[in-house]
């Protein structure tokens, strides 16, 4: 029934694409030795200022029976100095092999406010502010600090705050910050047994999948850009602490390129580690981005 439902709403956005005035078509994989993750994707411009498309993941990851199956719906709304982007995203019920554990599933919504605070266009320099928030509820399992458990509609917030500007059209900067809130409480909670990926409510700078309650992230990003040769090589560190598990360094490195005039790809590798170093993965990424 997952399958059957991410297949038919790709078809109808497919088939509603045929009207719009351009779409990118993409295609990702994840991989490390924890999971694989497949993400396609389609997001066509219906006009000069709207944006909306649709995305769909499948991941196999150690610790669940069954693979997670998500879709979102992404929104872009573009005021000239100001855009609004929107995700509303929903996590298919994904049964438990553990009885102490109830099925989970996930739902929610990012939103992310960017302000346009310098557009140079004879020089090609722009620099942006944005806000982030972001809501979600998970049906999961809580372990507390005393080995109880405890079956919950978990309710989480996310806030960011983010900067990127370019230099000289050589470089890229990107910096962001974001806080986390548990109106439920997080006291005492050991773990959460729960299958959304955090990185639905912010981007931080990492591939992993994470599953873990975050207090906060910082993270960063260089790029050097070829306009000219639409390649470029970026550069992203993000430090992180959570209340489920010991504080996290992730490194990344990637390279973006065109194939042809319309196709485009995105290579990169990262490396997530404790502080202690006691837990290290590798992760690769791969995506491609057809525009038509």
């Amino acid at each position: 029934m997952k399958k059957l439902t991410l297949f038919i709403t790709l078809l109808l956005l497919s088939s509603a694409a045929l009207q719009a005035r351009t779409v990118d078509v993409s295609a990702a994989y994840i991989g490390a030795s924890h999971f694989d993750q497949a993400r396609v994707s389609a997001v066509a411009a219906w006009s000069l200022n709207v944006l909306a498309g649709v995305e769909a993941k499948y991941v196999k990851e150690d610790g669940f029976k069954d693979p997670i199956y998500s879709v979102s719906l992404p929104v872009g709304l573009d005021f000239d100095y100001l855009k609004l982007d929107l995700k509303p995203f929903y996590y298919f019920k994904n049964k438990s092999k553990d009885e102490n554990y109830q099925d989970a599933s996930a739902y929610g919504v990012s939103a992310r406010l960017i302000m346009t605070l310098e557009d140079d266009t004879v020089n090609d320099l722009y620099t942006h502010a944005y806000l982030g928030a972001s809501f979600a509820r998970q049906k999961g399992t809580l372990a507390y600090s005393d080995g109880s458990l405890s079956n919950e509609d978990y309710t989480q917030f996310a806030y960011t705050l983010g900067l990127t500007k370019n230099f000289f059209r050589r470089f890229g900067f990107e910096a962001a910050g974001t806080v986390f809130q548990y109106p439920n409480g997080i006291d005492g909670v050991k773990a959460f047994r729960g299958i959304m990926d955090q990185q639905e409510l912010a981007p931080t700078q990492t591939y992993d999948v994470v599953h873990d309650l975050g207090k906060y992230a910082l993270g960063t990003r260089l790029t050097w850009m070829w306009p000219d040769q639409q390649s470029s090589l970026y550069l992203g560190y993000r430090y992180g602490e959570f209340y489920t598990a010991d504080p996290e360094h992730s490194f990344i490195a990637g390279n973006t390129f065109a194939i042809t005039r319309d196709i485009h790809a995105d290579l990169a590798y990262n490396h997530v580690r404790t502080v202690h170093n006691e837990n290290k993965r590798d992760i690769l990424y791969v995506r491609l981005v057809a525009s038509f």
